[in-house]
């Protein structure tokens, strides 16, 4: 158990001392990248996904 405990300080101390946080402006334009990228790469999965959608039930109608 002292091993977990041991851990966990150290981690904390990393996360504090050695690591290298971005400002607030720089999260926030980080933030906003990541949002846009999210949503066109949602839109570009639901564009394909429609057109296989698509071509699959077409294919099933012909061999029908």
């Amino acid at each position: 158990m002292a091993g977990i405990v041991n851990y966990v300080k150290e981690s904390f101390d990393e996360l504090k001392n050695h690591v290298s946080w971005p400002t607030w402006a720089e999260g926030q334009k980080l933030m906003i990248l990541v949002a846009v990228f999210s949503i066109i790469f949602s839109l570009a999965i639901w564009g394909v996904d429609t057109v296989f959608s698509g071509v699959i039930e077409t294919y099933f109608s012909w061999i029908n």
